[in-house]
């Protein structure tokens, strides 16, 4: 593959941080092999803002379309969401999630962050949890970025199962299946039973 000039890289560059906001100057500069500077002066150049103030704009606008919770109770932040799809957030593991002793996240902080995704998916004024099957899958560490996806499986009646899968650069870390309960029932007749044997 022939190098690319200055010009073609800018565009390719741009393209991708497009497609992919979230990716590192370290990812893009292993992409385009070229140096860690040599991305943020391309960054500089065609006014691209830094990955944090990326992923505070993109947090900020997707927040605004939460229904079911109040910002400071999210958990992490949320930077991808539709409404009763699918929504994703990240994590990052600072000195206050850990345990001081061996820098291991505490449990209750990853399922913070699955369970408030889930309740941020519900597109509804109330939406709680009624039951939570949940696996750790291994030790988070101080320092790094847990990012949680969730997706809406079903939803029957006034229940609605979100499934939340988190990693860490795509090594499974949590996962949990919630069912959510929401104010409005889905249900279009108040009276049909279900008639399971």
């Amino acid at each position: 593959m022939k190098k690319m000039s200055k010009k073609e890289r800018q565009e390719a560059l741009k393209e991708t941080i497009e497609s992919t906001p979230f990716i590192t100057d370290e990812e893009l500069a292993e992409n385009f092999k070229v140096s860690v500077q040599t991305i943020r002066l391309d960054r500089l150049e065609l006014s691209i803002p830094e990955l944090r103030e990326r992923i505070k704009h993109v947090a900020q606008k997707q927040l605004d379309e939460v229904r079911a919770l109040p910002l400071e109770d999210v958990i992490g932040q949320i930077i991808d969401l539709q409404l009763d799809e699918s929504a994703i957030s990240i994590l990052d593991i600072k000195r206050e999630h850990v345990f001081s002793r061996n820098d291991i996240a505490r449990g209750h902080h990853l399922f913070a962050q699955a369970n408030s995704l889930a309740v941020a998916i519900i597109d509804d004024e109330l939406a709680l949890t009624a039951k939570a099957n949940i696996l750790f899958s291994r030790q988070v560490k101080l320092g790094e970025r847990v990012v949680a996806k969730a997706k809406v499986l079903e939803s029957i009646d006034d229940r609605t199962i979100v499934e939340v899968n988190s990693v860490v650069q795509a090594e499974p870390v949590f996962s949990g299946e919630f069912t959510m309960y929401r104010s409005t029932n889905l249900r279009k007749d108040e009276h049909s039973h279900d008639h399971s044997d």
